[in-house]
């Protein structure tokens, strides 16, 4: 028999007015994480990967990913740790149940057993705190992002425009899409939906109204969403679109009139629409599907993580921002507002009108004096202007770019 005590057991036995997500925190600070605690510990160290009866390897802001020797990091350890977690969560991890995944709340772990991992226990722990890491001064500085363009989708944020950042895994996607929030309007209601934690926009601005809410496996992503939309909340964060459920509550979201942020696997912020339309697993029509993106999701991010040669350094940065819109004729179109690629160079080009005009209706006039600071270096006036937007191309056109 099962002799563990998890966060539900305790909540019930307990005479005090605490979260589940509290007790749990505190259940998880319990755990003796041995040698691993000093990566735990380092704010420059995202995530810790152990395999190999022993490997030991590191995922750092400034390094990336580097092997550290440390002979006190072994399998007994891992083992432990992960004894520990399903003890707390009231589970197993045997041969009969060898996948285990946990999370405290700023850390997710994931364990494989060694009777499916034939070389020895694995596990991951991916840290996910709750503080905004990206700060305006240090991110300009490191070329994480040119001035111009930060004050522009600090703009475009609150002007409430649609927003979806995309990129690969650990390119800093999540961190991102949180600073943005962060700008959104104090008094502008935020529901979190999220199947891992890891926003924790609640914890990081207690005196707003934010609701975060998890999925599991009775509340589903669409489930939560009918639940959400009766809070009646001004923004709805997804912290990523990875399945079919997210994508159509993505579209549910925005075709509601909802303001939404969120992140994606892509390979570019052009290829966002096309990405969202192969996660669905229904035969929709393309087409339609395709308007529906193009004319409610204004902006598309790509942030990237490499390692950069001329300084010596890992580094993450902006390095595309897309805006999507559905012209005259009905047709979605899609324009290259700011694009820098690997050798340095830099592509600018001026928003649509489609999206001055929308992001005027919110009270944000770009054309205005009080914003000379967003140095898009084109002339507004015009959007047919062939000079102004040099790649304002159909969406067809523009994977031919690339």
């Amino acid at each position: 028999m099962n002799q563990s005590i998890n966060a539900y057991d305790l909540k019930a036995a307990d005479n005090s007015n605490k979260t589940n997500t509290e007790i749990n925190a505190n259940l998880f600070s319990s755990i003796d994480f041995g040698p691993l605690k000093e990566y735990l510990d380092d704010d420059n160290i995202t995530d810790i990967s152990y395999s190999n009866n022993g490997q030991v390897w590191l995922k750092s802001l400034d390094k990336g990913v580097f092997r550290v020797e440390n002979p006190g990091i072994d399998n007994e350890l891992i083992e432990k740790i992960a004894f520990q977690c399903a003890n707390i969560m009231g589970k197993t991890f045997n041969m009969a149940s060898p996948l285990l995944d946990s999370e405290s709340s700023e850390l997710r772990m994931n364990f494989v057993h060694d009777s499916i991992a034939r070389n020895g226990v694995a596990a991951v722990f991916r840290k996910t705190p709750a503080k905004i890491r990206l700060k305006k001064e240090k991110i300009i500085d490191e070329k994480y992002i040119t001035l111009g363009i930060h004050d522009f989708l600090i703009e475009c944020v609150r002007g409430h425009c649609n927003v979806i950042v995309s990129g690969e895994t650990g390119s800093g996607k999540t961190e991102l899409v949180k600073y943005l929030a962060s700008h959104t309007k104090e008094n502008e209601k935020i529901i979190t939906i999220e199947d891992t934690l890891e926003l924790h926009l609640d914890t990081i601005f207690p005196q707003r109204d934010i609701v975060a809410m998890k999925t599991n496996n009775i509340a589903s992503y669409s489930d939560i969403l009918i639940g959400c939309m009766r809070q009646n909340p001004k923004w709805i964060l997804l912290s990523e679109v990875r399945s079919a459920e997210a994508v159509t509550a993505v579209r549910n979201s925005i075709s509601s009139g909802h303001n939404i942020l969120s992140t994606i696997h892509a390979d570019k912020a052009s290829s966002i629409p096309y990405r969202l339309y192969s996660l669905l697993e229904s035969n929709i029509d393309v087409e339609q599907f395709m308007t529906t993106i193009y004319r409610y999701i204004q902006l598309g991010v790509h942030v990237r993580a490499r390692y950069d040669k001329t300084n010596g350094r890992f580094m993450r940065e902006v390095c595309e921002v897309c805006e999507f819109f559905v012209n005259d004729e009905n047709k979605p179109e899609t324009n290259i507002i700011y694009r820098k690629n690997i050798d340095g160079t830099e592509i600018l080009n001026s928003p649509s009108i489609h999206l001055l005009d929308y992001l005027e209706s919110q009270g944000v006039d770009l054309k205005s004096e009080n914003f000379k600071n967003i140095k898009i270096e084109l002339p507004f006036e015009d959007s047919n202007n062939s000079n102004q937007v040099i790649n304002n191309q159909s969406i067809q056109d523009d994977s031919e770019l690339l």
